[in-house]
């Protein structure tokens, strides 16, 4: 299961309805890369295929391939207000290795494949 905050959501939701494209929705996912191994990627989609997962968190339709499922299982998203910036944050209770601006991470069972540049 995915968590996604209140906050997270709300923002999310405006993000979503200034999109010019309908029916858009959230994908949520990882690539190999980043300082740890896989870096996680998150971003607006309306193209859906065979090998996504789809579930609705914070009514918002949220979809995950079914590769990075296991990698995101657990996942909680926030979204944080810090003077006058904000960013969303991830906790992954899989990770047991994250890189120092949290960006890319490694589990204890899949290590990814570290990318050479920093983060």
């Amino acid at each position: 299961m995915i968590t996604i905050s209140d906050a997270a959501a709300e923002r999310l939701k405006e993000m979503l309805e200034q999109q010019e494209t309908p029916n858009m929705f959230l994908r949520l996912g990882v690539a190999p890369g980043g300082c740890t191994g896989f870096s996680y990627a998150m971003g607006f989609d309306d193209n859906e295929t065979d090998q996504d997962v789809f579930m609705t968190v914070q009514d918002m339709k949220v979809v995950v391939e079914k590769d990075s499922l296991r990698l995101l299982e657990g996942l909680e998203i926030d979204f944080e207000e810090s003077g006058m910036t904000g960013g969303f944050t991830i906790h992954n209770p899989n990770a047991i290795a994250t890189c120092g601006c949290g960006s890319s991470f490694r589990t204890a069972t899949d290590a990814g494949k570290p990318s050479e540049e920093p983060c």
